[in-house]
């Protein structure tokens, strides 16, 4: 079985947003005294300003008639592995946050695991969004199984590869960094605050080990494949990274290599930007993106689609039913392709196979 799978007490989804928002405690007013350190903090109103992203509470919301929510036909099951003419098929997984049962429940139903959990989709290539971790029971069984897969897809002649999500710079950060406090130009802040105020679980950092970490930081920022830009958050934050694929990737490696705290915090505090490519401009955004880096189309995870189609929460505050998400979402004028299902708030953890009309 699968390093961390099944560890750990069972975790139970609730039907809000409890566990995709923050911690109750997070919404006390006035000071409030850190878990581990012990040292009192600053509370969220007075330590971060309205607009600030990292360790921001409720996500807006929007309601919008130029969106579009794709349902799509189960694709087939990728064929068993024998020799091809070509690449196989292509499939992307969104955001997992440590779903191992329903990331197992969806590899499977698309034909890429079998029933013991083992690769059996030959040549097919498989691409993860990125955020493996946080917010949900078992986020270090999730990286084994992503690791196991990889070898296991690369031998049978197809790939399993993953991008580097907000939630690996974070852990990373927790990690290497904990309480030093870093220049967040909102204040003091520090890795361990912003990571138990983002779902962060004390079983993952418990279980956490040296060539976890290795594996996180050398997992690329942007990719292009037949066509599809791939990225984890939907943010323009990628062009102060460099011009090209190989640069951006190049520089956020480097970036990690050279382990300065608030370096690295630059780095999550952009990849943990959002919305850039909805309402009026967001296609010229997307176009931005595929202007400098290739491809017609941008994939990406990260923001949720209940909140990107108004279906979770409202504007004065209120809470609605629980999200149903079909499938992926797009929109900016069909560019983009939205891949978070909101599995963290009762919605669905989503495998797609690319693209969208086969």
């Amino acid at each position: 079985m699968t390093q961390g799978a099944g560890q750990g007490p069972e975790v139970e989804r609730t039907a809000t947003l409890r566990d995709f928002r923050v911690p109750a405690y997070v919404h006390e007013t006035g000071p409030y005294v850190h878990a581990q350190s012990g040292d009192t903090l600053p509370s969220v109103d007075e330590a971060y300003p309205e607009g600030y992203t990292p360790t921001q509470r409720d996500l807006p919301v929007i309601n919008r008639g130029d969106t579009l929510q794709v349902s799509v036909e189960p694709a087939p099951a990728a064929p068993a592995a024998e020799a091809t003419a070509g690449p196989g098929a292509l499939y992307v997984v969104g955001d997992v946050h440590g779903y191992l049962d329903e990331l197992l429940a969806a590899l499977q139903e698309k034909g890429l695991i079998d029933a013991s959990g083992q690769w059996c989709a030959g040549t097919a290539r498989l691409w993860f969004l990125g955020d493996f971790t946080d917010r949900g029971p078992d986020g270090i069984g999730v990286i084994d199984l992503v690791m196991r897969l990889s070898a296991e897809a690369a031998a049978a002649g197809g790939y399993c590869k993953a991008l580097m999500g907000n939630h690996e710079l974070l852990l990373l950060g927790a990690k290497r960094f904990g309480d030093t406090p870093v220049n967040s130009g909102a204040g003091t802040a520090t890795f361990q605050a912003a990571w138990l105020l983002n779902g962060g679980q004390k079983t993952d950092m418990d279980r956490l080990q040296d060539h976890h970490l290795q594996w996180m930081a050398r997992l690329d920022a942007v990719e292009e494949v037949d066509g599809y830009l791939l990225v984890h958050s939907d943010t323009t934050a990628y062009l102060d990274y460099g011009d090209s694929i190989e640069a951006v990737n190049d520089t956020v490696r480097e970036t990690l290599t050279r382990n300065d705290a608030d370096e690295c915090w630059d780095l999550f505090r952009k990849f943990t930007k959002r919305f850039s490519f909805r309402d009026e401009g967001g296609a010229d955004a997307v176009r931005s993106l595929l202007d400098t880096y290739g491809g017609t189309r941008i994939v990406h995870g990260h923001s949720p689609i209940p909140y990107l189609l108004g279906e979770v929460g409202s504007e004065d505050g209120e809470e609605s039913d629980d999200p149903v998400v079909e499938g992926p979402h797009v929109y900016a004028e069909g560019l983009a392709i939205a891949m978070d299902g909101g599995v963290t708030m009762a919605g669905k953890l989503l495998v797609q196979q690319l693209p969208l009309d086969s």
